[in-house]
């Protein structure tokens, strides 16, 4: 650990020293808040003129700004953002000491203003590389069709590119090419282990708490790590400052509510607030779809998820949260499986915006648990259980000089495992610290440089990794951006799955598999690490070349150049006890390596009250074991996404949306043949004359297949009406599967008894805001 205290000593004189040199400059910083909640607004557009000097940047996630090196002289800020009245006002900047602190307050607007979305997006696309990663904010989650009441992220997820979903019940997200155990999830800093639940269509935060999320599909900076296909960072709101609030909504799928307000609250004359945010939305499926859907074969879901708030802001843009969870599914096939899984936690994260230097500092400190368990319908499988203990703490350092950022800081994540498997019983340890550094040098908002490292350390397996890597964005022009990013990338975190089993709903967890449990080498070489490897390579293009419409166009190619995974050969528990079997029979898990690479498109129209989204993706996913070269189960050749919302009507209160997917077929194993056997698993006196025969299959090469094409049509209908200046009520209408397509969950192989995804779903919702 000394190691990590005379990294964050140095870091302190470093800032501390940069900070006495700005001192003969101007600081200007602050906070940029919603005036009817008092809620921060990220990624406010902030251009500061002057005679000689103008400088423009973009609050951050959590609201807050600063300008450093400004000259002596008045100057005049401008702040907007879609959805907000534009703010001017006028700053004076007094030499040596002028250090200012300000807080601004917009008032929302309804009107659509063309100059503002101009100003508000093109700048943060001119001053962040912003590659391989999509921004969702509630208004975007707001456009999507309310499957199931209400819109949500796991929805919305499904549309982005590079984004593949396996299916409707049980379906998983693969982030090109990498698969949910090489996805991570950070709900304000905390890692969440399962963030969706087994339906595929919600996850577990409430979308009506989230302010920001933004999705890397890959080639992301070094203030992440552990991970080494994707991250998904999610912040949620502090609550209302003003007022109290709510929402109350109840649909055929299930129900939910959400409170908010000030314990201390915001004032004109406070420069503080504390507030508190409680969401609680559950699923009765189970219960409902007996009445509202007998039609289904089965919709056996359930779920709860809880989660709770209590924030400490200042105007200025420092802050204190302090958050807890507790998430709850379960799903009960009952000619199949029994399956659940539970998650909650607690945790702190904090901002610090000193006074007199251009500086912040956030941190985070968090711990959680995760069970889960799989009762399987089937003669002599074991029942299979899993709990995980997180624990993390971090802090970063940002340091702004000018347009150029500096950010250093540090992880430390730990994990307990333990996994049963009937009375077996296997618990692991490890403790997974790194150390980052990322600078974005802007010249002239025409060549964004952001090179980054990572020091990711795997104390359990003495094994340091050194990742470096880089983001570049050049501006061709305003309107024609080129972009790229790439790095390094390594994971000790793994999971067991069977392939084996009809639905593949349980994952269990071990933060690492240790070097006996593998075969000793590796294409020809030996490993002195489990270590999971991963390099990224991006390229881009950004076109706003039509008016109202922005186009993203990237190229990726991901080389998983080791990887891990539980041994499909290996068929027996006493193999290891023959010295005459091969040693690929002989071991739980076996190495493989693999590759991803493709394209994807997207374009967005927005302009008044309709949006448009498109998407194309086009991918090749490839696993290569000691026995196989093989297409994985999620590789899916086409993804085509539309999404399309409009309202209208008076006060827009009406609207409309829908969503339309194609997704071409997934690889599957093929049956050849099937032949009768007789088993003799009596006794001596088995009676096999008169018994009747058991059957089993012959399969073809592995994932030779391909399954027929997935599409469905999802669409929504909302009115609003309004009553109060805070109260609405909301009527909706929707549908999944509009068509009823019969798109395939899975073939029993024995009895051939084909399983489709979900039918058409109709839902009626009717949600109260005050």
């Amino acid at each position: 650990m000394r190691i990590y205290f005379k990294v964050i000593s140095i870091l302190l004189v470093c800032l501390t020293c940069a900070g006495k040199l700005l001192a003969q400059e101007g600081i200007l910083k602050g906070l940029v808040y919603d005036q009817s909640t008092g809620e921060p607004v990220p990624y406010a557009s902030l251009v500061l003129n002057g005679d000689k000097y103008t400088s423009s940047t973009l609050s951050t996630s959590h609201g807050d700004f600063i300008f450093s090196k400004i000259p002596k002289g008045t100057f005049v800020l401008q702040i907007s953002i879609i959805g907000y009245e534009h703010l001017l006002d006028t700053i004076q900047i007094d030499l040596p000491t002028s250090h200012l602190s300000r807080k601004f307050a917009l008032k929302r607007t309804a009107q659509f203003l063309e100059v503002v979305q101009v100003r508000g997006e093109v700048l943060r696309d001119l001053q962040e590389t912003r590659t391989a990663v999509v921004s969702v904010s509630p208004k975007e989650l707001s456009r999507m069709p309310s499957i199931g009441g209400q819109p949500d992220f796991a929805q919305y997820l499904q549309v982005l590119p590079g984004i593949v979903s396996t299916g409707d019940q049980g379906g998983q997200l693969y982030v090109r090419g990498g698969t949910p155990i090489q996805n991570m999830l950070l709900l304000d800093g905390m890692l969440v282990v399962n963030p969706f639940h087994s339906i595929g269509l919600f996850a577990v935060f409430d979308a009506d708490i989230l302010n920001t999320a933004d999705v890397y599909t890959g080639g992301f900076g070094a203030e992440f790590g552990g991970r080494i296909s994707s991250v998904m960072n999610v912040q949620t709101r502090d609550g209302n400052k003003k007022n109290i609030a709510g929402k109350i909504d109840i649909n055929t799928f299930g129900a939910k509510i959400l409170l908010e307000g000030p314990i201390y609250k915001l004032k004109d004359n406070r420069k503080s607030a504390l507030t508190y945010i409680l969401s609680a939305k559950g699923s009765f499926l189970e219960k409902s779809a007996p009445i509202f859907y007998p039609y289904a074969n089965s919709l056996p879901y359930q779920y709860l998820d809880l989660y709770g708030k209590i924030a400490f802001s200042n105007l200025n843009g420092s802050k204190l949260q302090i958050f807890g969870f507790k998430f709850d599914d379960k799903v009960n096939y009952s000619d199949i499986a029994v399956y659940q899984w539970q998650n909650w936690g607690a945790g702190t994260k904090f901002v610090i915006v000193p006074g007199s230097v251009a500086t912040t500092i956030e941190g985070s400190v968090s711990y959680s648990r995760y069970n889960t368990a799989l009762q399987e319908n089937v003669e002599n499988y074991l029942p299979r259980s899993n709990s995980m203990d997180v624990y993390s703490a971090g802090m970063t350092f940002n340091y702004f000089a000018g347009k150029s950022t500096f950010n250093a800081g540090f992880d430390l994540l730990g994990y307990t495992t333990k996994y049963a498997l009937g009375s077996t019983e296997t618990i692991d340890y490890a403790f997974d610290p790194a150390v980052f550094a990322k600078y974005k040098y802007n010249l002239h908002n025409k060549l964004l440089i952001e090179p980054s490292f990572r020091l990711q350390m795997y104390l359990s397996q003495r094994v340091a990794s050194p990742e470096p890597r880089l983001a570049v964005k050049y501006n061709i022009t305003p309107k024609i951006r080129l972009k790229a990013a790439g790095g390094l990338y390594s994971q000790n975190y793994v999971s067991i799955e069977s392939d084996r089993d009809v639905v593949n709903l349980f994952s269990g967890f071990l933060s690492s598999v240790e070097g006996s449990q593998l075969p000793g080498k590796f294409d020809g070489k030996e490993l002195n690490s489990t270590i999971q490897k991963a390099q990224h390579a991006i390229l881009g293009l950004e076109l706003d070349l039509i008016k109202y419409t922005t186009i993203n166009i990237e190229g990726f190619f991901k080389n998983f150049s080791v990887l891990t995974s539980a041994n499909r050969y290996k068929m027996f528990n006493d193999d290891s006890e023959h010295a005459s079997t091969p040693e690929i029979l002989k071991k739980e898990y076996i190495w493989e390596k693999g590759y991803a690479y493709g394209g994807d498109l997207s374009a967005k129209f927005e302009y008044k009250n309709l949006y448009v989204w498109l998407s194309y993706s086009l991918g090749w996913v490839k696993r290569v074991d000691p026995m196989v070269t093989y297409s994985p189960h999620f590789d899916r050749r086409h993804n085509i996404n539309l999404l399309c919302s409009y309202a209208f009507g008076k006060r827009a209160s009406w609207q409309v949306d829908l969503r339309w997917n194609f997704g071409s077929g997934f690889p599957f194993t093929r049956t050849t043949a099937y032949f009768p056997y007789m088993s003799f698993s009596q006794n001596i006196n088995y009676d096999y004359v008169h018994a009747n025969e058991d059957v089993d299959f012959i399969l073809d090469d592995l994932n030779t297949g391909r399954l027929p094409n997935y599409h469905r049509l999802d669409i929504s209908i909302k009115k609003k009406f309004y009553f109060a200046k805070r109260q609405t009520i909301e009527v909706s209408l929707s549908a999944t599967n509009v068509y009823n397509r019969q798109n395939l969950f899975y073939v029993n192989r024995v009895s051939n008894e084909i399983i489709y995804q979900l039918p058409i779903l109709y839902n009626v919702g009717l949600s109260w805001r005050f």
